[in-house]
């Protein structure tokens, strides 16, 4: 296993990360359902056929937005469906007090990259308390110029933009497999949130996952403690 005591950078993503996986199915349920709708109405065609491309896309070019963007440019405006897609209830989020303590504790830099919006992003980390910690450190899919993770290019962004060295001294926190294979986080410590997410087959991706964890604000804790011996 590699060695967290020499890690100095955190970057995790968002959805199923920052928040815990079992708030997934509230939140994206609302998204899917309104990712259908944008969908129907933009490409003129029923929910049926609508939740068909969805889907499709989704595992075909890692985001719904990115197979639209690819197959149907002329008529979809990514800006207009990241809003639109996101314009949901996070009533469902709470105040996670021991992650912030945590993250606070760790004293080191803490980033999130995530395929949606920053706008989501900001909303679910008000919820939970701790928006400010990140304030000017997220990059989402229009800073990653709507190339999703795990295209490597997207990563780099990150890297480059805040300095963040691709070694040991960063370890990049996922809840999909998929998006460690990024070839920018090679030499990072990459860790994977356990979740029972259809698109995760940890058996295909288990040698690119350095740790399993159930609970951040405990793996941060572990670190952290690691750290001070």
């Amino acid at each position: 296993m590699k060695d967290l005591k020499k890690i100095k950078y955190l970057i995790l993503d968002m959805d199923g990360c920052v928040y815990h996986p079992k708030y997934l199915k509230t939140l994206f349920s609302q998204v899917s359902n309104r990712m259908t709708d944008f969908i129907s109405l933009k490409l003129n065609i029923d929910k049926i056929k609508a939740k068909e491309i969805q889907a499709d896309y989704f595992y075909k070019y890692d985001t719904s937005l990115n197979g639209l963007m690819k197959n149907y440019q002329d008529l979809i405006d990514p800006k207009e469906f990241l809003k639109y897609v996101h314009n949901i209830n996070y009533d469902c989020l709470e105040k996670d007090t021991e992650l912030r303590e945590e993250l606070i504790k760790l004293n080191i830099e803490i980033f999130c990259a995530t395929n949606g919006s920053k706008e989501h992003a900001i909303n679910c980390m008000k919820k939970i308390g701790i928006d400010d910690l990140f304030d000017g450190k997220i990059m989402d899919i229009v800073d990653f110029q709507f190339k999703p993770k795990p295209n490597p290019e997207s990563l780099k962004l990150m890297c480059d933009k805040f300095q963040i060295p691709t070694n040991e001294e960063t370890v990049y926190i996922e809840d999909i497999c998929k998006n460690l294979t990024s070839e920018t986080a090679k030499n990072m410590i990459k860790v994977w949130f356990n979740n029972d997410e259809p698109i995760n087959n940890i058996d295909k991706y288990k040698d690119v996952v350095d740790y399993r964890i159930d609970n951040l604000a405990l793996f941060l804790k572990k670190i952290r403690l690691l750290k001070e011996e």
